[in-house]
């Protein structure tokens, strides 16, 4: 991604074939930085896009007159945050989940986690502590926000305000300062089936 011009769009669909023309369209229509597609559950189909921003909006442009009935959500963030970037594309690990103030944001949509999350770091002084999106969600994604009470409470009510923006908030929640136990938990895998594996392994 261009560090001088970084610009994301993340494309929901609810069609697979929707979504491989709208993509073929995006490619060819714009001088990306990169495209990457893919089925995710539940039967969605994700494009991400990056590149100048520029390029990136008309991207979005073709993307979404094509998409029409089939796009079921969709964020063009034409300055992204760097920690939402890292962590969309995997070019980072997640931040530490730690003794402290957590926040978390639950969505029915990609999109509108992605938005959330840039929403909350760019509100507040806070760690992005994690992102997870749709496969093994149900489509779903939500964020961890950790850090001090007052800047976790900042991120959480403008990362509410944006997901609420895309109608896709399920939850919200603020434990103010998290048990040692269940941060044990958090930092060893977020993901129930695997944690249980790795005890039973031990």
């Amino acid at each position: 991604m261009s560090e001088r011009d970084p610009a994301i769009a993340i494309f929901e669909f609810g069609s697979i074939s929707a979504g491989i023309v709208s993509g073929d369209a995006m490619v060819k229509a714009a001088p990306l930085g990169a495209i990457y597609a893919g089925t995710v559950h539940p039967g969605k189909y994700l494009i991400l896009v990056e590149g100048d921003t520029a390029s990136v909006e008309e991207a979005v442009d073709v993307g979404t007159a094509l998409a029409s009935e089939a796009l079921v959500d969709m964020v063009f963030l034409p300055d992204v945050h760097p920690s939402v970037a890292a962590a969309v594309t995997g070019n980072t690990r997640r931040a530490p989940v730690g003794e402290e103030a957590l926040g978390v944001i639950e969505t029915t949509s990609v999109a509108a986690a992605i938005d959330a999350a840039d929403a909350g770091v760019k509100a507040a002084d806070v760690d992005l502590a994690a992102i997870r999106l749709a496969d093994g969600l149900g489509g779903k994604g939500y964020i961890l926000f950790s850090g001090v009470v007052g800047g976790v409470e900042a991120a959480l009510e403008a990362a509410v305000a944006r997901a609420e923006s895309h109608g896709a908030l399920v939850r919200s929640d603020l434990i103010a300062q998290l048990h040692d136990e269940m941060a044990e938990n958090m930092r060893a895998d977020l993901h129930f089936l695997k944690r249980v594996s790795a005890v039973g392994d031990g």
